[in-house]
């Protein structure tokens, strides 16, 4: 299998530094606050270089062009994350091929036209071969379907009309067979468009928490300058000639550049990294959401487990032999195509292979119909039949044994289901058919526990399968005999307790709920009513997949969060090293301030201003990747960021700046 990769090339470095020298306009910048201030300061000490000589010039000089360096390495590390989706979304663009289409007319004559003329509602045919002109529905058919160009997965795919897997989308191609299919988009809104669309306009929507944290640092940013302005009347009083240059430069570094120059970055990470995963979020408020949820409510079949009854053991009955009953098994199986016949036949391979023989040329199946709810075989006279306990005890007109009824009893609660097996007119004894849980799904499960998330299992099986399933997995509930109305229902209960709720889904029946929840993950391969209900779309189809989007959603949180106490925190030692550079010259007490025993106020200011852009670059990389996630409870997790992050912008500046400032003196550079 493919992933969507994003591996940063020559081209893509370049391309963003270009793009980073025109978000200099004032007119882009000017929505990020903080960087906005910053640009302010690079152009008022800009002028102070270019208009006033005196012996500060050249250190004015070099604060100038180290806070033009700030707004460009700011400017930088959101480009290079645009760039990141541009490259995804020149893929998708890519895998658009002009395609002609086959349509049907009224008369049902078929007049061959360009894709772009296609419109919803209408039908075409498609041949193998051929290219799929639209999203749509296959409402005649069956074909195997290359999605590669879509979805990076190698192997076809098998779409089929009158099942949860008809839906087709535009750009893949028929590798077999002819389907006919109802077109379900215009022309520019097909689902290719859409992800193309929502890509390329990911770096512009910004979500809640961001919008809230950028009027935070507004706020802190309008305080400081007020600070700053208060420092040019306390030095108009005392009749201190405070240089500009070292005001600018104080301000800027105790504003919060370093998180107002990633924050964007962060956000469009946070997509980059699903897209990564080969997820479609509609918006970075969704995956935002994702990081929220407090409960997960998750479908068995298909989810949980993997769908397909296996046999796990077979019962005889005390009143017949255990050879009798094998043949049964193996002679109503072994010509039965489906998952629950071959794993018998698999199982008699395994554990008992002597009886493995070619069957009678005369053997004849009997296929499973929803009427007889049971299947077999007829031969030399003979029947042999598999199927339920009701459907079994009504053919043979007598009830299991009592033996056997206790084994139907145990399969039962231990989340089974039994196959009871009979020859003519005699029980001889039951099958027990296991649906296996999905590999990882319980350490998965722990692991969300220990953040505080519950998860909650949706199943229409009787509740004691439903309670054998939930313990052996480790969810914290279950619903049994739930119907899609009552999915929906109990999701509304539980956001009305001020809970974030997510859920997948892939079905008509599923969109109802996909679209009230906070986090709806529709499968690609459902149908098209579940991909427009939900927030997010999943290309390979894989419903446990929603664990890894709410773990990038919680980690986008965190890295925000992680950076931000970072940010705030490390203006202190810039605080420390130029507050008392300023003062000194003319108030020695001040010289007890200077802990870092700075060289001259020149180097200190200098070094400050060094420190607070190099530290963009270097924190770029953590913004992409994201902190590392724990399986702890938030609260553990909030204070261990706030150890290493807190403690780390306190100390780590203080050791930088010291160096930069031994460095700055021994390069004569102050």
């Amino acid at each position: 299998m493919q992933t969507m990769t994003t591996s940063f090339t020559p081209r893509m470095f370049l391309s963003a530094l270009l793009d980073a020298l025109l978000k200099l306009n004032p007119v882009k910048l000017w929505r990020n606050p903080v960087m906005f201030i910053t640009e302010i300061g690079a152009l008022m000490t800009t002028m102070e270089a270019v208009f006033r000589f005196n012996q500060l010039h050249a250190f004015t000089i070099h604060v100038s062009a180290w806070l033009w360096i700030t707004v460009f390495l700011g400017n930088f590390a959101e480009a290079i994350a645009e760039k990141r989706n541009k490259s995804q979304a020149s893929a998708l663009k890519a895998a658009k091929v002009e395609a002609m289409a086959n349509r049907l007319d009224a008369q049902g004559t078929i007049q061959v036209v360009n894709a772009k003329e296609l419109r919803k509602g209408d039908i075409v045919i498609v041949r193998a071969g051929e290219i799929i002109p639209g999203d749509g529905e296959i409402i005649q058919g069956l074909a195997s379907i290359d999605e590669s160009a879509v979805t990076g997965e190698s192997e076809p795919v098998i779409r089929a009309s009158g099942t949860d897997q008809n839906t087709v989308t535009a750009g893949t191609k028929v590798v077999s067979d002819e389907i006919k299919v109802k077109i379900t988009s215009d022309p520019g809104e097909t689902f290719l468009d859409r992800m193309i669309n929502l890509i390329e306009g990911a770096k512009r929507k910004k979500t809640p928490n961001e919008i809230a944290l950028n009027i935070l640092l507004s706020g802190l940013t309008l305080i400081f300058l007020f600070m700053v302005v208060s420092l040019e009347i306390f030095g108009f009083y005392y009749n201190l000639e405070l240089s500009i240059v070292m005001q600018v430069a104080l301000l800027i570094c105790i504003i919060p550049t370093t998180i107002g120059g990633l924050l964007s970055a962060i956000g469009i990470a946070g997509i980059n990294r699903l897209m990564q995963r080969r997820v479609l979020a509609t918006s970075g408020q969704a995956v935002e959401a994702a990081g929220d949820i407090d409960t997960i409510l998750i479908d068995k079949t298909g989810t949980i487990t993997s769908g397909n009854r296996h046999a796990h053991q077979l019962i005889y009955a005390i009143s017949s032999s255990e050879q009798e009953f094998l043949k049964a098994c193996f002679l109503s199986s072994i010509l039965d195509e489906t998952t629950e016949g071959r794993s018998i036949i698999d199982f008699l391979k395994t554990h008992h292979s002597a009886l493995i023989q070619p069957h009678p040329k005369d053997l004849k199946f009997v296929p499973f119909t929803a009427s007889t709810r049971m299947s077999g075989a007829d031969s030399g006279g003979a029947s042999y039949r598999k199927g339920s306990k009701d459907a079994i005890e009504k053919l043979v007109g007598k009830e299991l044994p009592d033996d056997l009824k206790k084994a139907v009893q145990t399969i039962s609660e231990a989340g089974g289901t039994p196959l009871a097996v009979c020859s003519d007119k005699e029980i001889l004894g039951v099958i027990f058919l296991k649906d296996t849980v999905k590999k990882g799904l319980v350490e998965q499960f722990d692991k969300f526990r220990a953040m505080g998330i519950k998860t909650i299992m949706m199943t229409g099986d009787n509740a004691v399968t439903a309670a054998a399933i939930s313990k052996e997995v480790g969810v914290d509930d279950f619903l049994a005999n739930v119907s899609p109305e009552e999915k929906l229902k109990y999701l509304i209960s539980r956001q009305e307790q001020g809970e974030m709720v997510a859920m997948t889904g892939d079905g008509v029946n599923d969109a109802p709920a996909l679209a009230q929840a906070n986090i709806g993950v529709a499968m690609h391969a459902g149908t098209q009513a579940a991909k427009e209900a939900a927030n997010m779309v999943d290309l390979d189809s894989n419903p446990t997949k929603l664990f890894e989007i709410i773990e990038i959603g919680k980690q986008m949180l965190m890295t925000r969060g992680a950076l931000t106490t970072f940010s705030v925190l490390n203006d202190l030692a810039k605080y420390f090293a130029i507050i008392p550079a300023m003062l000194i010259p003319y108030f020695p007490v001040f010289e007890k301030l200077n802990i870092m025993h700075l060289a001259t106020p020149q180097s200190a200011v200098l070094s400050a201003v060094i420190f607070n852009a190099l530290i963009l670059i270097c924190l770029l990389p953590l913004a992409f990747k994201g902190v590392k996630l724990m399986s702890k409870s938030m609260t553990f997790i909030l204070n261990k960021n706030l150890a290493i992050y807190g403690l780390g912008g306190v100390i780590f500046p203080f050791a930088a700046i010291k160096l930069i400032d031994l460095l700055l003196v021994s390069l004569n550079l102050t």
